[in-house]
């Protein structure tokens, strides 16, 4: 995750981040400059059309289009960190979740092996969590094209939550713990496997294809009519204002396209290994 501080605006003005989608749109918004540019010499210079000709209002079209492009990328961004906001809350509960675990374990073992043993394994499942995530092959499970072979030791999160279930049940049949803290310590584990699938939900579920490919297609074409209009006002200063008004609505997109996976190794992605490694070292604390 990108650690900057929000109170200093010329650095953010003046300053190019390797995440900055404008390093990411400059092929294309040169191309789309060279195209307004090329529009524009057509209608102005070669075809000389007159202030009379209707294409000048094909204009009324770009106006009553901008409002709707807006809210349909309102929407998206918004969707888009919804969907990061809820992965960065699953996080937090799985940070608080591993310190209750923890702790309630510190009091009921007395056990040093048993205690060694929790120690290594509930930060383990955060740091195995972490790599799941970050599997391409955990976000194409729901993808109809795509059969994964079925292996038991695949999914590792149900993998050491069962061992620690298991451990737990020992725990019980050996009489180191009574029966209402082993009901305490299975709601915990629990909630370790809630928290998985909930973050499985956002990785396997993205944004529906056809609303992504609208939005796309509905950017290209109405950056691509705005030349054709805007020319006769203009001229060829036509040329960097398209390419601005690209760079702010393809921008919006990139940025929603980015975030609507935050467990990725994009620059504003969750930086889900530090707080597993932050799990480890509070979780070592207590026990």
């Amino acid at each position: 995750m990108v650690s900057y501080n929000p109170k200093d605006w010329f650095t953010f003005i003046f300053r190019f981040h390797k995440a900055d989608t404008f390093r990411l749109l400059m092929p294309i918004m040169l191309a789309i400059g060279a195209y307004s540019a090329i529009i524009g010499w057509l209608e102005v210079e070669h075809w000389q059309l007159t202030e009379s000709s209707y294409i000048k209002n094909i204009t009324l079209m770009h106006n009553m289009l901008g409002f709707v492009i807006s809210l349909l990328l309102v929407f998206r961004t918004n969707t888009a960190y919804d969907r990061w906001w809820e992965g960065r809350k699953m996080w937090g509960a799985l940070v608080n979740n591993s310190r209750n675990f923890a702790i309630k374990l510190s009091v009921m073992l007395t056990d040093e092996h048993d205690r060694a043993f929790f120690r290594r394994m509930i930060p383990g499942y955060a740091s195995i969590l972490h790599k799941h995530l970050n599997n391409s092959e955990t976000g194409q499970q729901l993808f109809d094209d795509t059969e994964l072979e079925i292996n038991k030791n695949r999914h590792q999160p149900n993998h050491v939550a069962q061992m620690m279930v298991q451990k737990i049940h020992d725990l019980y049949m050996s009489k180191k713990i009574t029966g209402d803290q082993l009901i305490v310590l299975n709601a915990e584990i629990q909630s370790f496997t809630d928290i998985c699938g909930a973050c499985e939900r956002i990785k396997n579920t993205p944004i529906p294809y056809s609303y992504s490919a609208f939005i796309k297609k509905f950017i290209f074409f109405y950056v691509m009519t705005l030349p054709l209009g805007y020319s006769f006002s203009l001229g060829y200063f036509v040329a960097p204002v398209v390419v601005f008004i690209f760079y702010v609505l393809a921008s919006l997109e990139l940025i929603a396209e980015e975030i609507e996976d935050p467990f990725g190794d994009d620059e504003n992605d969750l930086p889900t290994e530090k707080i597993a490694s932050n799990i480890k070292k509070h979780v070592e604390e207590i026990l």
